[in-house]
Protein backbone atom coordinates (compact mmCIF):
# COMPACT_ATOMS: atom_id res chain seq x y z
CA UNK A 1 0.00 0.00 0.00
CA UNK A 2 1.26 3.46 -0.88
CA UNK A 3 1.92 5.94 1.57
CA UNK A 4 1.82 9.98 1.98
CA UNK A 5 3.42 11.92 4.30
CA UNK A 6 3.44 15.90 3.41
CA UNK A 7 1.94 18.71 5.35
CA UNK A 8 2.14 22.28 4.29
CA UNK A 9 1.24 24.94 7.34
CA UNK A 10 1.46 28.94 7.66
CA UNK A 11 1.57 30.68 11.12
CA UNK A 12 3.50 32.80 13.12
CA UNK A 13 6.51 31.78 15.46
CA UNK A 14 5.37 31.60 19.42
CA UNK A 15 8.97 31.84 20.67
CA UNK A 16 12.47 32.75 19.14
CA UNK A 17 14.09 29.74 17.44
CA UNK A 18 16.29 27.33 19.00
CA UNK A 19 19.98 26.60 17.31
CA UNK A 20 21.55 23.70 17.94
CA UNK A 21 24.54 21.67 16.79
CA UNK A 22 25.06 18.00 16.62
CA UNK A 23 28.55 16.79 17.30
CA UNK A 24 28.99 16.11 13.46
CA UNK A 25 28.37 20.07 12.86
CA UNK A 26 24.82 19.84 11.24
CA UNK A 27 22.58 22.41 12.60
CA UNK A 28 19.12 21.89 13.79
CA UNK A 29 16.92 24.65 14.84
CA UNK A 30 13.48 24.46 17.18
CA UNK A 31 10.67 26.23 16.62
CA UNK A 32 6.94 26.61 17.82
CA UNK A 33 4.43 27.14 15.44
CA UNK A 34 0.84 28.87 15.74
CA UNK A 35 -1.68 28.06 13.09
CA UNK A 36 -4.92 30.24 13.13
CA UNK A 37 -8.64 28.91 11.72
CA UNK A 38 -10.95 32.00 11.82
CA UNK A 39 -14.96 30.48 10.77
CA UNK A 40 -18.37 31.76 11.67
CA UNK A 41 -20.85 29.30 13.46
CA UNK A 42 -24.54 29.02 12.49
CA UNK A 43 -25.23 31.78 15.10
CA UNK A 44 -23.05 33.98 13.19
CA UNK A 45 -20.15 34.35 15.38
CA UNK A 46 -16.83 34.40 14.76
CA UNK A 47 -14.80 31.65 16.24
CA UNK A 48 -11.07 31.21 16.40
CA UNK A 49 -9.09 27.98 16.61
CA UNK A 50 -5.44 28.02 17.80
CA UNK A 51 -3.14 24.49 17.30
CA UNK A 52 0.42 25.00 17.80
CA UNK A 53 3.18 22.62 16.31
CA UNK A 54 6.57 21.74 17.02
CA UNK A 55 8.52 22.62 13.47
CA UNK A 56 12.29 20.99 13.35
CA UNK A 57 14.58 22.39 10.87
CA UNK A 58 17.98 21.06 9.81
CA UNK A 59 20.98 22.17 8.10
CA UNK A 60 21.61 25.57 6.11
CA UNK A 61 17.73 26.12 6.40
CA UNK A 62 18.47 26.00 10.23
CA UNK A 63 20.92 28.55 10.29
CA UNK A 64 19.19 31.36 8.23
CA UNK A 65 15.89 30.53 10.39
CA UNK A 66 18.19 31.16 13.56
CA UNK A 67 19.82 33.95 12.19
CA UNK A 68 16.70 35.57 10.56
CA UNK A 69 13.74 34.78 12.29
CA UNK A 70 11.91 36.02 15.78
CA UNK A 71 8.79 35.46 17.70
CA UNK A 72 5.65 36.39 16.43
CA UNK A 73 7.17 36.64 12.32
CA UNK A 74 5.17 34.95 9.58
CA UNK A 75 6.52 31.35 8.03
CA UNK A 76 5.95 28.52 5.61
CA UNK A 77 6.63 25.16 6.31
CA UNK A 78 6.85 22.41 4.01
CA UNK A 79 7.31 19.33 5.43
CA UNK A 80 6.39 15.88 7.14
CA UNK A 81 4.85 14.25 10.32
CA UNK A 82 6.78 12.88 12.68
CA UNK A 83 5.90 11.04 16.04
CA UNK A 84 8.11 10.81 19.13
CA UNK A 85 7.99 8.53 21.45
CA UNK A 86 9.37 7.91 24.75
CA UNK A 87 9.29 6.87 28.31
CA UNK A 88 8.35 9.47 31.28
CA UNK A 89 11.00 9.59 33.78
CA UNK A 90 9.09 10.88 36.55
CA UNK A 91 5.79 7.94 36.07
CA UNK A 92 7.49 5.47 33.43
CA UNK A 93 4.51 5.66 31.39
CA UNK A 94 4.59 5.67 27.50
CA UNK A 95 4.44 9.18 26.16
CA UNK A 96 4.21 10.79 22.59
CA UNK A 97 4.01 13.84 20.05
CA UNK A 98 2.92 14.79 16.97
CA UNK A 99 5.89 17.19 15.26
CA UNK A 100 6.82 18.27 11.70
CA UNK A 101 10.20 17.99 10.38
CA UNK A 102 10.11 20.60 7.69
CA UNK A 103 11.98 19.94 4.20
CA UNK A 104 11.30 23.89 2.92
CA UNK A 105 10.90 27.00 4.74
CA UNK A 106 9.67 30.66 3.34
CA UNK A 107 9.85 33.98 5.20
CA UNK A 108 6.71 35.50 5.39
CA UNK A 109 5.97 39.37 5.62
CA UNK A 110 8.17 42.11 5.91
CA UNK A 111 12.28 41.81 6.91
CA UNK A 112 12.02 44.19 9.80
CA UNK A 113 9.02 42.40 11.49
CA UNK A 114 7.23 45.00 12.34
CA UNK A 115 6.69 48.67 12.29
CA UNK A 116 9.17 49.70 13.98
CA UNK A 117 11.12 50.45 10.45
CA UNK A 118 14.44 48.46 11.90
CA UNK A 119 15.57 45.36 11.26
CA UNK A 120 14.85 42.67 13.89
CA UNK A 121 18.21 41.82 15.73
CA UNK A 122 20.11 38.57 15.26
CA UNK A 123 19.99 36.17 17.73
CA UNK A 124 23.41 35.31 19.50
CA UNK A 125 24.25 31.89 17.39
CA UNK A 126 25.09 28.65 18.63
CA UNK A 127 28.59 28.06 18.34
CA UNK A 128 29.63 25.48 15.59
CA UNK A 129 32.08 22.63 16.87
CA UNK A 130 35.25 22.53 15.43
CA UNK A 131 37.54 19.65 13.76
CA UNK A 132 40.89 19.42 14.79
CA UNK A 133 43.38 20.71 12.37
CA UNK A 134 44.37 16.97 11.99
CA UNK A 135 41.27 15.77 11.16
CA UNK A 136 39.97 14.50 8.01
CA UNK A 137 37.46 16.53 5.79
CA UNK A 138 33.70 16.18 6.51
CA UNK A 139 31.98 14.55 4.36
CA UNK A 140 29.24 16.05 1.98
CA UNK A 141 26.04 16.26 3.19
CA UNK A 142 22.89 15.22 0.80
CA UNK A 143 20.41 18.21 1.59
CA UNK A 144 19.19 19.72 4.69
CA UNK A 145 17.61 16.25 6.54
CA UNK A 146 17.51 14.86 9.55
CA UNK A 147 20.92 13.45 10.37
CA UNK A 148 20.67 9.97 10.51
CA UNK A 149 23.03 8.57 12.78
CA UNK A 150 23.95 12.02 14.74
CA UNK A 151 23.01 12.45 18.15
CA UNK A 152 20.97 15.48 18.61
CA UNK A 153 21.89 17.73 21.44
CA UNK A 154 17.93 18.53 23.15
Amino acid sequence: MASFNKVILVGNLTRDPELRYTPKGTAIAKIGLAVNRVWTNEAGEKKEEVTFVDVDVFGRTAENVGQYMRKGRPILIEGRLKLDQWDDKQTGAKRSKLGVVAETVQFLGSPTGGDSGSPAPAAPRAARPTAAPNAPAAEPVEGDGPPESDDVPF
